[in-house]
């Protein structure tokens, strides 16, 4: 089921992954019914439509503990993209718990790196690293496939606090992820995110490189992506 519904999801088109979600609510028996239209309200939460995706989840029976940990997961994100961190935290650890408790892996580890997401600054870098120790021990490889943005999101607090040199460690290790899982649109940008590192740390010649290989292998493509471009302008 998990697999059925990451399969429905374009993030880059939320009203298109809506409706995708609505169409299989409309047809598909508990609990897969009430699955479905957790997405709907996060789907609605990336349209900034964050009441109407409150009613969603307000009106859901959770019928079974997958789905209690789902309405938990995305209250929480709906609260965190309209501002309010303190109580979605509650919401993300409460998931992680229950998730934890009947062994859904992979909605455990979202939901820790969630609870990261809204950690207070200071805690931020422990709460990814206890986030990416737990997608490590567990069986479920759709689990473990989370170290990719655990490692990238690593690598952003250090360069946050400006350590380029750890953050590039991050980086290339969320590179290697990626490579492993397989996406080529994901690996793209965790490249790119290392060719950006390198760039802060004076190493011009390796990322402009890099830079330049991504760009002949997006046009390859016929695709285009202005971050490559801008940062090979930054470069000279």
């Amino acid at each position: 089921m998990a697999e059925q519904l990451r399969d429905l999801w374009d993030f880059a088109d939320p009203a298109g992954s809506e409706q995708r979600f609505r169409d299989l609510a409309g047809r598909a028996p508990e609990p897969v019914r009430t699955h479905a239209l957790t997405q709907v309200a996060r789907a609605l939460g990336l349209q900034e439509r964050y009441d109407d995706g409150h009613a969603v989840l307000d009106a859901l029976d959770a019928v079974d503990p997958e789905a209690r940990v789902r309405r938990d997961l995305e209250r929480g994100r709906l609260l965190r993209s309209s501002g309010d961190e303190a109580t979605a935290r509650a919401h993300f650890e409460d998931a992680a718990t229950a998730a934890r408790g009947v062994g859904l892996e992979e909605l455990e580890v979202d939901a820790l790196h969630m609870v990261a997401l809204v950690a207070a600054p200071a805690d931020r870098l422990a709460a990814h690293e206890a986030a990416l120790a737990r997608a490590r021990a567990v069986s479920d490889p759709a689990a473990r496939d989370w170290d990719a943005s655990l490692l990238n999101n690593i690598g952003m607090v250090h360069a946050d606090a400006g350590d380029h040199a750890a953050a590039l460690v991050a980086f290339e290790d969320a590179l290697a992820a990626r490579e492993r899982i397989g996406d080529a649109s994901r690996t793209r940008v965790a490249r790119w995110m290392v060719g950006w590192s390198l760039r802060h740390l004076g190493r011009t010649d390796e990322a402009r490189e890099l830079q330049l290989a991504l760009k002949a292998e997006l046009e390859s493509a016929g695709e285009n992506d202005p971050y490559v471009d801008e940062e090979l302008e930054l470069l000279g």
